[in-house]
């Protein structure tokens, strides 16, 4: 079993989950921290659950507010919060899971966009019939 999982790394985890994670490890609570940026706590919801990203003056404030770098909050690369608890080891499996979840998120994403290309097109073509 690979015990050297790179669990904030690009391919374990996204913007959100590694803010979340910082946010924890610093002990604030989402109102907290939304209150501390000046933000709304939905807008930082929204950036844990990976529907927006922060605007650059925002990100570098997070960096410092969390004492994490920018870019390990973007990529995960950098000075940022260690790994889980070795006590949640990973007899569960849970590489395995957290691996066929991002697989997941990154299939409905595809499909959204194809979706949104989908609907663009079909209103296109309606536009064309109506013009007829």
């Amino acid at each position: 079993m690979n015990d050297v999982t790179d669990w904030y790394g690009p391919d374990a985890a996204t913007f959100g989950d590694r803010l979340a994670a910082a946010r924890e490890q610093a002990g604030m609570s989402q109102g907290e921290l939304a209150k501390r940026l000046g933000v709304r706590l939905p807008t930082l919801r929204g950036w844990e659950d990976d529907h927006a990203e922060p605007r650059a003056n925002r990100l570098s404030m997070l960096a410092g507010l969390l004492n994490v770098s920018m870019m390990w909050l973007i990529n995960g690369e950098g000075e940022g919060v260690g790994a889980p608890d070795a006590e949640i080891a990973d007899t569960a499996g849970l590489t395995e899971i957290m691996s066929e979840i991002r697989s997941m998120r990154a299939d409905l994403l595809r499909k959204a966009e194809d979706m949104g290309r989908l609907e663009k097109r079909l209103r296109r073509v309606m536009t064309d019939a109506a013009n007829v």
